[in-house]
């Protein structure tokens, strides 16, 4: 990271409920870590990212309504995103590994990448975080 950036840094956007929201996520989140200078774990991040705008856009996301995604680096070099959705499921990773047929994939891809994530709830749906220490 770059000692000349002045911390936290911030950003976020709002997309739609639709394919191409998945690769504008991942690349919202690229250029802002570009602009920030983070080199260490920046493909982990995004592709953090991309499981969880997919689960959004699949899953989390009513019809005719849209997805937030955050993203922060703190003063200790923790970087957060999170994917806010309005819908009521509750995303979990299959305790079978017979159960991943049908998905789970992406959380178990998470899971093993990320530092932390996580659900939260909110009213409406639920806000998705990962955390990564840079």
């Amino acid at each position: 990271m770059n000692g000349d950036i002045q911390l936290p840094r911030f950003r976020d956007c709002f997309l739609p409920r639709r394919r191409l929201s998945v690769p504008a996520a991942r690349t919202f989140v690229r250029k802002a870590l570009s602009e920030w200078a983070v080199r260490e774990r920046f493909e982990d991040v995004t592709l953090c990212v991309s499981e969880l705008a997919t689960n959004a856009v699949v899953h989390g996301v009513p019809p005719g309504r849209g997805f937030r995604v955050l993203v922060w680096l703190d003063h200790d070099g923790l970087c957060r995103v999170e994917v806010h959705d309005s819908g009521p499921g509750w995303p979990q990773i299959p305790e079978v590994d017979d159960e991943l047929e049908a998905g789970g994939r992406g959380l178990r891809l998470v899971a093993e990448l990320a530092d932390k994530w996580g659900v939260e709830r909110r009213d409406p749906g639920k806000i998705v975080w990962v955390e990564f220490g840079l």
